[in-house]
């Protein structure tokens, strides 16, 4: 069956869904443990916070952040190419995408759905702490937020030449039965509106968990959002936000390497949360970076150009993630999202090291200290410190220290720059250069077919 933004506004997408995986039927009112709609179901406080875990959810599907969003980021960069060892990403690779290939669309689309239901709730109506009610409407806010901004990233026509972003959701069920594309900046006045509406409205005395987006995550995700646009005085504030808050700390070189098979650093705002119950297995990002135990029968398609180890200094522990396979031949990432037994590795979404890279960037562009801000970067890595900083260098130092996030193909688009690619044996197969229509991906055709109001990108 389809599913389309349609679908979801009419509320065909049932509670059963949208909680899936999230919670047990004991948790919930006898409707929400059912195939039933939304309406009459929610009473308690409670149960928004089941419904918000059913977002969480969402976000870690391998369609998702669980592997794919992280995944063709990387290899549509100069930090990976796919070898073709299961026929995996090559089309991502190799610019090859159409509009039958599929991507976030729905899923990100079934995080706002859930979100919606969440930040529409007349909470003065529910049983339960109403205040802590109020603070999961901001998280959900956050994750509205966050959806938006993925899709506009990916489907936007801000890199390919147009204006046209993406269809801005804002009800479960609402009129617009047929939604059209807003402009990109009509899309990211909206994020920014969500952002600070939860920062407002959230009370940080109730995070206690870093599985679960949390007041500091909405300017984390503002700053992000507009150093991937350009707004660098807004990203200063955002980022001076977390920095000020006093709750995160760079995680030293001595336990760089380590904290990757660790859940919840002093680094991390919010982190995707995975466990052996989960057994994500095959289809676990770590699968699609190299082969469990060294062992060839696995996926493993996700191979690093040979030449990014000559990025690191000698002595910088972040090289210490990337290793060899196949042999010694095959350069991989052996180190961020180690475990390939189960896919039990938390998914870091927002590290803190981000928010200084953001914020050494922003600074750079104003005329600001940018220079401490990225040797403290340096001095936590094992690397030689920059004496000065120019925009190559925190270009730079984000591709070391994101690599493997999801982070270099955005790093790559907003900077104007051409793009190399690569076929399955490392061979070049050219450079797209920008602006391109292959930086906005294709609108899934089932979605085209489904609402007369939408626009294709051009190229599909």
């Amino acid at each position: 069956m389809k599913t389309t933004i349609k679908k979801i506004n009419r509320g065909l997408l049932l509670l059963a869904t949208i909680l899936i995986g999230a919670c047990t039927a004991d948790s919930l009112e006898p409707t929400l443990s059912q195939n039933k709609a939304v309406e009459g179901s929610v009473t308690k406080v409670d149960n928004l916070y089941s419904i918000l875990k059913g977002a969480h959810n969402s976000l870690t599907s391998s369609g998702y952040y669980g592997r794919d969003m992280i995944a063709t980021n990387e290899v549509r960069s100069d930090n990976c190419f796919s070898n073709g060892n299961s026929g995996r990403f090559t089309t991502q690779g190799e610019y090859a995408y159409n509009s039958n290939t599929g991507f976030i669309w729905d899923n990100a689309y079934y995080v706002i759905a859930n979100a919606n239901i969440i930040i529409n709730t007349d909470v003065t109506t529910l049983e339960g702490d109403q205040a802590y009610g109020e603070h999961l409407q901001g998280a959900a806010l956050i994750l509205r937020a966050l959806a938006h901004y993925d899709l506009l990233r990916v489907y936007g026509q801000q890199h390919a030449g147009g204006t046209l972003g993406v269809p801005i959701v804002t009800e479960f069920k609402g009129e617009d039965l047929f939604p059209s594309r807003s402009s990109v900046d009509e899309v990211k006045a909206a994020i920014y509106n969500d952002l600070q509406t939860a920062f407002d409205m959230m009370d940080e005395s109730y995070d206690t968990s870093k599985t679960i987006v949390s007041k500091y995550v909405a300017k984390a995700l503002e700053a992000r959002v507009a150093i991937y646009f350009g707004e660098w005085n807004r990203a200063i504030s955002a980022s001076e936000s977390v920095i000020n808050s006093g709750m995160y700390s760079i995680i030293s070189a001595e336990s760089y390497v380590s904290s990757w098979a660790g859940d919840g650093g002093s680094n991390v705002l919010f982190e995707l949360a995975f466990s052996g119950a989960d057994n994500q297995g095959s289809n676990a990002l770590s699968y699609i970076y190299r082969y469990p135990a060294d062992e060839p029968g696995g996926y493993g398609d996700l191979q690093v150009v040979s030449t990014v180890i000559d990025l690191f200094d000698l002595g910088d522990v972040r090289a210490n993630i990337l290793g060899y396979q196949h042999g010694g031949t095959r350069l991989r990432n052996m180190g961020k999202y180690p475990d390939t037994a189960t896919g039990a590795d938390n998914i870091p979404l927002f590290r803190y090291e981000e928010v200084i890279l953001n914020y050494a960037e922003a600074l750079l562009e104003t005329g600001g200290d940018a220079l401490t801000q990225i040797n403290l970067i340096t001095s936590n890595r094992g690397a030689l410190a920059y004496a000065a900083v120019n925009k190559e260098d925190i270009l730079n130092e984000r591709r070391k220290e994101l690599m493997f996030e999801g982070f270099r193909f955005d790093d790559l688009v907003r900077t104007g720059q051409a793009i190399p690619f690569w076929g399955s044996t490392e061979n070049s197969l050219g450079t797209i250069s920008y602006p391109n229509n292959l930086f906005a991906y294709p609108i899934p055709i089932s979605e085209i077919n489904a609402n007369s109001n939408m626009v294709q990108n051009a190229g599909y």
